[in-house]
């Protein structure tokens, strides 16, 4: 799995063999059971991680009690949850194994660490905030603009794999609607 890391981070920025062994050193590999939760509310986001099997779910609980899934990670992505990494206040969302997962993770410090030590780590920093601020701006707009069927099958033509490997509770709670109204969208779509 340290390959598979390895693999990613070359194909995000341009590092020397040396800058890579560096970069793999401050990772520390991490197993967690299905439904593992990595991180409440309430704590502060300390580690990012880089699944290499399985999948990371991060979710907040809304106002009335119901979970609301902001993001998945499934193999060869990147999860924390990302407000309070930056600003080191405490979280309002909780970081899940959804299944059994393998993972690499690094710290908070380890990360910035890295920023001040290998420029191209600020490259790769970058490119990570960019697609996570793409990806929120896209779903935050699909919530605004698009009517459940349509997110429904926006999901399907993006990002199949979160239909076809996770429970419909979990896919509602991604595109904000019932398990009703998703049962009901996949019988029509």
């Amino acid at each position: 799995m340290h390959e598979q890391l390895a693999n990613y981070i070359k194909e995000q920025i341009k590092v020397s063999e040396e800058e890579l062994t560096t970069i793999l050193s401050y990772f520390t590999p991490l197993k967690a059971k299905k439904n593992e939760l990595l991180l409440t509310q309430g704590q502060t986001s300390q580690r990012s991680y880089f699944v290499g099997k399985g999948c990371l779910r991060i979710y907040f609980i809304t106002e009335d009690g119901q979970d609301a899934t902001r993001y998945f990670a499934f193999e060869n992505m990147f999860a924390t949850a990302l407000m309070s990494f930056i600003t080191a206040e405490p979280s309002e969302e909780f970081i899940q194994a959804v299944e059994a997962t393998e993972m690499f993770y690094i710290s908070h410090r380890d990360f910035y660490h890295l920023l001040d030590i290998i420029p191209q780590w600020e490259k790769f920093y970058r490119s990570y905030l960019e697609g996570a601020y793409v990806n929120n701006t896209r779903r935050l707009m699909s919530f605004i603009t698009l009517e459940a069927v349509e997110r429904y099958r926006q999901l399907l033509d993006q990002n199949p794999v979160i239909v076809k490997r996770l429970p419909n509770k979990m896919v509602a709670s991604y595109l904000n609607i019932s398990q009703e109204t998703l049962s009901r969208l996949k019988s029509r779509v």
